[in-house]
């Protein structure tokens, strides 16, 4: 079986070299290519798990070495796959998810001319993340990492005849640099501290390194996972991806970029846990993260801006829990896995309702839409009470345990990170409730005339279905005789937590902030009329429509920072070290100018100088001679 792990990153790395490089003769048949062949990985996925189940615990790690990469003295570099619990966990996500996003995007890219290029690029994007989380080494590892940003430049920005488009793929890209510089740093020092980059040397030899060195690769990580999951202070990128088509926006915040991170620092466990200072660094980004991506959700009036905000928030959930180490490993992954499930399907039927209403974004001209898109309506439904935590559906099961977890930290830091869970699941109660009831229900705001609603053909709606049913089941099954946490225990370690509150009473708190706000948004857009345009109000509100402030503070401390960090370095170039130089070069010439004066080129003058020097030697001598 270890010979079929390179089987599943090669279909969709040849569908994208296909459609990329094909020309216009695969047109017609491109999409499905690309479909066909982000099933076949899935398929061999779902070959390798049923072998994996089939072994004991302790004998399901694979490995698979296909060619030494760099071989150079003391420096190797293996292209080499570990596939373990926890790769296989995101293989089947990326596969399977993946696949069903493709799938919709035969129906959603249909009139676009360009669809062939689009699935290669969607190919590509598997590849890459593929080959992230299968690799056995960081820098493998960091070769999938890069490759991830590549495709989601080139998805982010397919549209790019729109500037807002290509703007904000060059955003993502130049954004996620900043966080890439964090991963290639580690990388090195993992070199030069361990001797190799392999999983297992390194993570095994974190009891003999100092933990000066230990934190500071754990900070390096975590930079580096701020950038590609959208992680304060590196978030800025992903409400602006928003621009690629709908499909991307569903690809990348629920099977693959934006997990990225969050599998990073799981995989990186052993490194956090001897370093508690990085460890208390990635429960502070989650815990800033997820109240700060449901503040801006609460404001957006753009339906994807709304879910991206809420994927910013239940990533922070993610990170949040991977931070508290063996406690919350297991249920971060947890939530990533339910989370591909209801936010893909909430993305997939954000894309159906403007499928349906002429690519209109704003809910505020939405309305009455449940009778017109009634598919739409009830899978949308189903994502929308699993990422609220309706008791029953997955969202209840994986985000209550990371509450708990959070509690479970003890004292008073545990006491402040499960307040702020509980404040982040109010929050997500409040602004889902509000995109629900703006979008489909309330009286009808869009023109007969301008939009006509109607359903999305099946091969959009199948995959949607499909994901709502994932939705719905995925978080029990997974909690039954704690199946996820035993599945991860061998890669991840597993140890209970101690909270101060039963398991009982943070259940019974996570309903009542629910309730509290589902309540208020149907206060507030339920009984109420939507305005055609949205109201002024408070000044949390103007700011959360503009991310916090996020980008006005991005272009006030680095751009306008950098700019004059660039002056100030020119005019000391030119005033300092071009002084320098140029001035030493005119004493220079000054100097050689009065010399050439002694230098006339006259016997005449020369045989003065020298009757002069002798007259001068004379008197000296006869000076000291009377001396």
């Amino acid at each position: 079986m270890e010979n079929l792990i390179a089987l599943l990153i090669a279909p969709p790395l040849v569908g994208a070299a296909l459609l990329l490089c094909g020309g216009k003769r695969l047109d017609r048949a491109g999409h499905w290519i690309g479909s066909l062949l982000a099933v076949a990985s899935f398929a061999v996925g779902a070959v390798l798990f049923a072998d994996m189940l089939g072994r004991s615990p302790e004998h399901r790690m694979l490995h698979q070495h296909l060619f030494s990469w760099i071989p150079v003295g003391g420096f190797r570099a293996d292209v080499a796959f570990q596939l373990d619990q926890l790769s296989m966990t995101f293989v089947l996500l990326i596969t399977g998810v993946g696949s069903l996003i493709h799938i919709y995007s035969i129906g959603y890219m249909a009139h676009d001319e360009r669809r062939r290029r689009f699935f290669g690029y969607l190919n590509l994007f598997l590849a890459a993340m593929l080959l992230l989380v299968l690799a056995d080494n960081y820098l493998l590892l960091y070769v999938g990492w890069e490759g991830v940003g590549l495709a989601s430049y080139l998805l982010i920005g397919f549209w790019q005849h729109k500037p807002s488009a290509a703007t904000a793929a060059k955003k993502a890209f130049l954004v996620n640099r900043v966080g890439d510089m964090g991963l290639s740093i580690a990388v090195m020092l993992m070199f030069t501290t361990f001797g190799t980059f392999a999983f297992g040397p390194v993570l095994s030899s974190t009891g003999g390194t100092s933990e000066g060195r230990l934190t500071a690769l754990g900070l390096l990580l975590l930079l580096a996972a701020c950038g590609k999951s959208a992680q304060v202070p590196l978030q800025s990128w992903l409400g602006d991806a928003m621009e690629g088509p709908t499909p991307v926006s569903a690809l990348i915040h629920a099977a693959t970029m934006v997990t990225a991170g969050v599998y990073l620092i799981t995989r990186s466990g052993a490194i956090f846990n001897a370093a508690p200072d990085a460890q208390t660094a990635v429960v502070a980004v989650g815990a800033v993260t997820l109240l700060f991506g449901a503040i801006v959700g609460c404001a957006k009036d753009d339906i994807k801006k709304a879910l991206a905000g809420s994927t910013m928030s239940q990533i922070g959930y993610m990170v949040l829990a991977a931070g508290l180490g063996p406690i919350g490993y297991a249920f971060a992954i947890m939530h990533l896995v339910t989370h591909g499930f209801f936010k893909a399907g909430l993305f997939l039927g954000a894309g159906s309702v403007m499928h349906g209403m002429n690519d209109e974004v704003d809910m505020r001209r939405y309305g009455g839409l449940r009778t017109h898109m009634p598919v739409t309506f009830v899978t949308f439904g189903l994502g929308y009470l699993a990422i609220i935590g309706f008791p029953g559906l997955s969202g209840f099961f994986s985000k209550d345990k990371i509450i708990e977890a959070a509690f479970a930290r003890g004292g008073t830091e545990g006491w402040i990170l499960g307040g702020a869970a509980l404040l982040g699941a109010a929050i997500t109660a409040f602004y889902m409730t509000r995109v629900m009831l703006m979008t489909f229900f309330g009286e009808k705001r869009w023109d007969p005339q301008e939009f006509r609603p109607h359903e999305s053909p099946k091969v959009m709606t199948i995959p949607m279905v499909l994901l709502a049913v994932g939705s719905v089941f995925a978080g029990g099954l997974f909690s039954v005789g704690d199946a996820f946490v035993g599945w991860l225990e061998p890669v991840t370690s597993f140890a209970h937590g101690h909270s101060p509150v039963g398991a009982g009473v943070v259940t019974a708190a996570t309903m009542v902030v629910l309730v509290v706000g589902v309540g208020i948004a149907w206060l507030m857009y339920g009984r109420r009329a939507v305005p055609a345009t949205a109201p002024r109000g408070s000044l949390l509100t103007r700011a959360a429509r503009r991310d916090l402030l996020q980008d006005d503070f991005n272009h006030v401390v680095l751009v306008r920072g950098g700019e004059h960090l660039t002056r100030t370095l020119v005019y000391l170039d030119h005033s300092l070290v071009d002084g320098a130089v140029n001035g030493t070069a005119a004493a220079m010439g000054g100097l050689s100018g009065r010399l050439r004066r002694l230098q006339t080129g006259f016997v005449r003058s020369y045989a003065v100088q020298m009757l002069g020097g002798a007259a001068v030697l004379v008197a000296a001598t006869l000076l000291m001679r009377g001396v």
